[in-house]
C-alpha cells in the first residue's frame, strides 16, 4: 500500500503544481505584460516553447519518431487544426488577463467541462445522464443572467470554453502522445508566430528592454511546463480526482481578478457565477456516481460476461 500511496501523493503534487502555475501565476505572469501586444506575447510563447518541447522528447527517447509524424498528411492536418484553436484561445486568454477581464476568463473555463459534455453528446453520441442535462441547463441560465446584465454575450467566456473544448474534442484524434502533440503543434505554429512578429504585432519589445526580453523567452516555458507538469500528474491519479482538481485553476483565476488586478465583482456576477458553481457541483456528483463500484451480483454478471466491463479511462490532455 505504501509505493501507491506515495504514487498518488507524487500525482498530487504534479497536479497542484501545473493549476498553480495556470491559475496564479501564469495570469500575474501575462499582467506584468500587459503594455505588449497579445499578438506579440502569444507568438513568443510559441516560440519559446520549441526549445524545451525539443529537450523533452530528445529526454524521452522519442524525437526521432515525432520528427515521423510530419510525413502522415492527416495527422499533420488534425495537428494544424488543433495548434489553430489552441494558439486561439491562448490569443483570447491573454486579451482578457491584459484588459482587465480575467473574471470571464475564470467563468470560461469554469463552464468548459460543461461544453465537453454538450460536444460529447452531439459529436460522439455520448448521451448525458439526466444531472449532467440539468448541470448544462444551470450553466446555460448563468450564461443568459451574464448576456442580459452585461447587454451582449460573455464572448470572452464563450470562446475560451468553446475553443478549449473543440480543442480537446478533435485532440482525441490526433495519433500522438501528449508531449508529440504539444511538440507537433508549437512546431507547426512557429511559421506563423514568426510572421506576427514581424508583420501584424503593433510593436516590437523584444530586445528594447532587458527585462521584458527575459519575460517574452520566459512565456514559453511558463507554456510548457504546466502541461509536462499535468500530464505526470494525469498519469498516477484518477481521472475523476483529475477532474475536480481542475476547478482550482477558474478559481485562483478569478480570485487573482478581484483581489490581486482589483477588477469588479457585481451582484449580478455573483448570481450568474451561482449558477455555474451549481452546475460544477451537480456534474462533479455525477462524475462520482459512475466511479461506484457494482454491486457483488453486478459483479459476478459482469465476470460470466452478461454485463459489459466499464471504461474508466480518459484523455490526458489539457492545454491554457
Amino acid at each position: 500500500m505504501q509505493p501507491a500511496f506515495a504514487e498518488s501523493r507524487q500525482g498530487l503534487a504534479f497536479s497542484l503544481g501545473a493549476y498553480a502555475i495556470w491559475g496564479l501565476i501564469m495570469p500575474v505572469y501575462m499582467k506584468l505584460l500587459d503594455h505588449v501586444s497579445p499578438l506579440e506575447i502569444v507568438a513568443h510563447r510559441i516560440i519559446w516553447a520549441v526549445p524545451l518541447a525539443i529537450a523533452i522528447l530528445w529526454w524521452q527517447g522519442s524525437l526521432a519518431s515525432a520528427w515521423r509524424h510530419f510525413g502522415n498528411l492527416r495527422t499533420l492536418a488534425l495537428a494544424a487544426l488543433t495548434a489553430t484553436l489552441i494558439s486561439g484561445n491562448w490569443g483570447v486568454y491573454v486579451y482578457a488577463i491584459v484588459s482587465n477581464q480575467a473574471v470571464d476568463a475564470a467563468l470560461g473555463y469554469y463552464i468548459n467541462p460543461l461544453v465537453n459534455v454538450a460536444l460529447a453528446a452531439v459529436f460522439l453520441s455520448e448521451r448525458p445522464t439526466r444531472l449532467q442535462a440539468i448541470a448544462i441547463g444551470l450553466a446555460a441560465i448563468g450564461v443568459a443572467v451574464m448576456t442580459v446584465k452585461a447587454g451582449g454575450l460573455p464572448w470572452i467566456s464563450l470562446v475560451l470554453a468553446c475553443s478549449f473544448g473543440t480543442y480537446g474534442l478533435l485532440r482525441k484524434m490526433v495519433p500522438v502522445g501528449a508531449s508529440e502533440g504539444f511538440f507537433l503543434e508549437v512546431v507547426i505554429l512557429t511559421v506563423p508566430a514568426l510572421l506576427t512578429l514581424f508583420w501584424l504585432a503593433p510593436e516590437r519589445h523584444f530586445l528594447t528592454n532587458g527585462v521584458e526580453t527575459a519575460m517574452l523567452i520566459g512565456a514559453g516555458p511558463v507554456t510548457a511546463i504546466p502541461l509536462i507538469l499535468y500530464a505526470a500528474g494525469a498519469r498516477l491519479l484518477h481521472y475523476t480526482t483529475v477532474g475536480i482538481l481542475q476547478y482550482l485553476v477558474p478559481t485562483l483565476l478569478v480570485l487573482t481578478a478581484i483581489f490581486l488586478f482589483g477588477e469588479p465583482f457585481s451582484s449580478w456576477q455573483l448570481v450568474a457565477f451561482a449558477f455555474i458553481w451549481s452546475a460544477l457541483a451537480i456534474y462533479t456528483y455525477s462524475l462520482f456516481g459512475r466511479r461506484r463500484p457494482p454491486s457483488v451480483p453486478t459483479r459476478q454478471k459482469a465476470a460470466s460476461g452478461m454485463v459489459p466491463a466499464v471504461s474508466t479511462c480518459g484523455s490526458d490532455e489539457a492545454r491554457l
